[in-house]
């Protein structure tokens, strides 16, 4: 079946097969969720170079780079290249195959006068045979090599779709870990403004050791987020860094978190973003492929008629004249007892293609999902975001008085350490969100086939 007729009857929950077989296994029928989600603004096409529209440079740079050196895409890319040299290899098959031989010979006779002479004789030949395919098994045997190329071409785009994803959400998670740093050193100077106040007043006497040791409790928890964050980013450095093929090293950056544009969503039906993504454009050939080989081996069944021939000279220094040889000859060969070879092989080609639609039907289901998490991811961490935005605004005014009641004598330590605990903890909370909404765009994106042309 073509493939248009594939995702066609993916998007309206027909059964998915390969040449409209119909002994396909009925549980490949893909129908999509009753409800399906539609775009949440904007309708923008998905582009070939979305990760540009964070509007950050340096995301885009690292993106390119780890689609230009990454070693996965390169082995991928070598796949394809040796299913290329297998399908010229099965096209040849449907060719004539031509051969010359040149033997030479030297040999020594006596004559009746028993005069030794001595002959030098060569028989230069040319040979060809031919395959007929009568009921099409090379011919089937081609396009199913052909279908295994386009399958490992969808192999490719995936591992390259993967990695744009992969380099564009490590960039993103690198940021928000700068930012959860610049938020632990401020909130670790903060702390030790309260360590300072907190000394003096025990010292003056004016509060007890508890509140001294307090503050010294927390500036030591809040001293260990420094170590611990620089740690984290310098495994993803070395993680990004090992993505984009290089050895690990520091990774240029470019706009702070909350400057990272957020991109508009892209609008489409279910059966457009089947269109889009390669991983399904890959099942949906190996199934075809799966079809092609079992039709091909159903074929084997039927007589084979093999055409051959040859023509030569024979060149002696015996003979006066060259004399000319040819022979013509075909041969018909149909399988009598094969003690069920051929049978198990048509069984296990039919296992095989049966193999092939029900992934080809996981496949689809798993994209729809896909998509209807990313969504689902956008809309609800947007959601998650204001919400934590004005938790922050918040806990920032309640230290701010709490502060002020502190050093005013109106209200213990605790008041403002509990306070400066809960604005941290919101804080870190916003950057989390808004990193899981921007990393929700760029698993739409994938989900959607965005950098697959």
């Amino acid at each position: 079946m073509k493939r248009a007729a594939l995702l066609a009857l993916a998007a309206l929950g027909g059964c998915v097969s390969a040449g409209e077989r119909a002994d396909a296994p009925p549980a490949a029928a893909v129908v999509p969720p009753p409800a399906w989600r539609t775009a949440l603004n904007g309708a923008d096409p998905v582009t070939a170079d979305w990760w540009r529209k964070f509007g950050d440079p340096a995301l885009a740079a690292l993106v390119e780079r780890a689609l230009a050196n990454n070693v996965d895409i390169a082995i991928a890319a070598a796949r394809v290249e040796e299913a290329r040299a297998a399908e010229a290899l099965s096209r040849a098959q449907l060719l004539p195959q031509v051969g010359g031989t040149l033997p030479e010979t030297q040999g020594q006779s006596v004559s009746a006068l028993g005069q030794p002479s001595r002959a030098i004789s060569a028989q230069p030949s040319i040979s060809a045979s031919f395959d007929l395919d009568l009921f099409g098994r090379l011919r089937l045997a081609s396009r199913a090599a052909r279908a295994q190329l386009l399958a490992s071409e969808g192999a490719r785009d995936t591992v390259r779709l993967a990695t744009a994803a992969t380099a564009a959400s490590g960039y993103i998670t690198l940021r928000a870990l700068d930012q959860r740093l610049s938020i632990a050193e401020a909130t670790l100077a903060a702390r030790n403004d309260a360590l300072r106040i907190a000394r003096r007043r025990y010292e003056t006497g004016y509060s007890s050791r508890l509140e001294y040791r307090q503050a010294q409790a927390e500036y030591a928890a809040t001293e260990q987020l420094v170590p611990a964050a620089r740690l984290a980013i310098a495994r993803q450095e070395n993680a990004l860094s090992l993505l984009v093929g290089d050895s690990p090293g520091p990774i240029a950056r470019g706009l702070s978190l909350d400057r990272i544009a957020l991109p508009p969503i892209p609008a489409g039906l279910p059966a457009d973003l089947l269109r889009r993504r390669p991983d399904l454009y890959q099942a949906e050939q190996t199934l075809v492929a799966a079809d092609l080989s079992l039709d091909s081996q159903r074929a084997a069944f039927l007589p084979n008629l093999l055409l051959t021939g040859s023509a030569g000279l024979v060149l002696s220094s015996a003979l006066k004249e060259p004399i000319g040889i040819f022979s013509l000859g075909a041969s018909v060969l149909a399988p009598i007892f094969d003690g069920g070879r051929l049978a198990a092989q048509e069984d296990a080609a039919t296992a095989r293609r049966d193999q092939a639609a029900f992934a080809y039907r996981r496949t689809a289901l798993t994209a729809f999902r896909e998509v209807d998490d990313a969504l689902a991811g956008v809309a609800r961490t947007a959601e998650q975001a204001r919400a934590l935005r004005d938790q922050v605004a918040a806990t920032r005014g309640a230290v701010s008085n709490a502060t002020n009641r502190y050093r005013a004598g109106y209200s213990g330590y605790l008041e403002q350490l509990d306070a400066q605990r809960s604005q941290l903890s919101a804080e870190l909370s916003l950057v989390q969100v808004e990193a899981d909404r921007l990393t929700s765009f760029v698993s739409l994106y994938q989900a959607m086939g965005g950098g697959w042309r």
